[in-house]
């Protein structure tokens, strides 16, 4: 029994889903998107979308709260937006953006310049005795998710001094260093 597959998706104000054949259209105010699916149905009730599985195989088991979940995180994109914020800690680490272009400084020989895809808004942030911070928002979650990874990876936060990028929240575990 998925418990998470069961409850059904609230539909807010200003956003409209379609089901095609075996594809769902979500459409917001700030955007569109777009996901197909298998072994499940997914049908509109009175402001709320069901999704049930066709079967009691395994593989639809485990498909209905994925889908689920999938479609439900594409509602609130829509209608609210995905915010992921990046923190850059160390010295002389600095993030600056022009446009979609995004030029990072992380203690390399050189700066780090990476293009941004055009469905996801770039802000950076830079206040004097604070870390920089970068915010990135956007509709789709798993695109926002995909980009701030990609930015993680150019230097991951390391255990003994704690320098790097993380996320705002993000608890590094630290370790100790040499014993004397």
């Amino acid at each position: 029994m998925s418990r998470i597959g069961n409850n059904p998706i609230p539909i807010p104000e200003g956003v409209t889903i379609e089901v095609k054949d075996n594809a769902v259209i979500v459409k917001g105010k700030l955007g569109e998107l777009t996901q197909e699916f298998d072994g499940v149905e997914m049908k509109m009730e009175e402001g709320s979308l069901t999704v049930s599985r066709t079967s009691e195989s395994k593989d639809h088991k485990a498909k209905h709260g994925l889908y689920r979940a999938l479609v439900n995180n594409m509602v609130e994109g829509v209608s609210k937006g995905w915010t992921k914020e990046l923190e850059l800690v160390g010295v002389g680490y600095r993030a600056s953006n022009q446009g979609q272009k995004l030029d990072l400084a992380l203690g390399f020989s050189h700066n780090i310049v990476m293009d941004i895809a055009p469905e996801v808004k770039i802000e950076t942030v830079s206040e004097k005795g604070k870390n920089p911070i970068v915010k990135l928002t956007s509709h789709d979650k798993q695109l926002v998710g995909a980009v701030a990874a990609k930015i993680r990876s150019f230097r991951k936060p390391e255990p003994y001094k704690g320098k790097g990028i993380k996320f705002v929240g993000e608890q590094i575990r630290r370790k100790a260093g040499k014993s004397a």
